[in-house]
């Protein structure tokens, strides 16, 4: 069920209009953030549709300015409305909304602080979850890891919405825009909140790919060198349409 914010027993006589004494009053969302978080939300519904993640598991989050949009904890996507924008500052101060941020907001914040990304997508992704329980990096089955900055490595297993998995996803993700995080699932950011998904979508993809061929007895996939992705590295600059 959804985990709200509500009244601690006792605490009547510290109420001010409404709000505790003390806690910053929280503004309304701006045009662009409203925005924003449908974007947000119809992204966070096509992680079920698609597969990526089985009920409120897994989050989705955008970059607005200095504020942080982001999934509220527990909460089904499908129930989701405009009125239940939830967001915090960089800081993780909740600025907006009364619906408590996901317990992943360490992960996302640690991707905000430290890289230009505006959006990050985190699912339980079924096959790239089954591959980080095998490997300690994603073997190269197909030229898009190179869409990811280069081989996917697997983030060590830490408890869930903690400091120390933040951290160990930071690890994995230098130099690369998507990550396995051990025994849990993926994380991948963008510059837009598109971008994030479709490199979600990829991870998934060539887990999927890898787990195929690697099933087969009697063979082993045939892998591709690290000359080979550089130099689609160097031709995914000049990928897609200019202007």
């Amino acid at each position: 069920m959804a985990e709200q914010r509500g009244d601690e027993p006792g605490t009547a006589d510290a109420r001010e209009g409404g709000r505790d004494a003390g806690e910053p009053r929280r503004r309304s969302a701006r045009p662009e953030e409203t925005r924003a978080w449908e974007d947000l939300v119809a992204a966070a519904r096509r992680t079920v549709a698609d597969g990526l993640v089985v009920g409120t598991s897994g989050n989705v989050s955008v970059r607005v300015g200095e504020t942080v949009l982001v999934t509220p904890s527990g909460v089904p996507y499908d129930r989701l409305t405009p009125d239940d924008v939830t967001g915090v500052g960089l800081d993780g101060r909740q600025v907006l909304g009364t619906l408590v941020p996901t317990s992943e907001l360490p992960m996302h914040l640690a991707v905000y602080r430290t890289t230009d990304a505006r959006a990050v997508v985190h699912t339980h992704a079924v096959h790239a979850t089954a591959v980080s329980t095998l490997v300690s990096e994603l073997p190269l089955i197909h030229y898009m890891a190179a869409a990811l900055g280069g081989p996917v490595r697997v983030a060590p297993y830490a408890t869930y919405g903690t400091d120390e998995l933040a951290e160990n996803m930071l690890r994995a993700l230098v130099g690369r825009s998507g990550c396995l995080l051990r025994n849990h699932g993926t994380v991948t950011h963008g510059t837009t909140l598109a971008q994030a998904y479709d490199r979600t979508a990829q991870l998934e993809w060539m887990c999927r790919l890898w787990l195929t061929a690697a099933s087969v007895p009697g063979h082993a996939p045939s892998l591709l060198s690290r000359e080979q992705l550089t130099e689609v590295e160097e031709r995914l600059r000049d990928y897609g349409q200019r202007g």
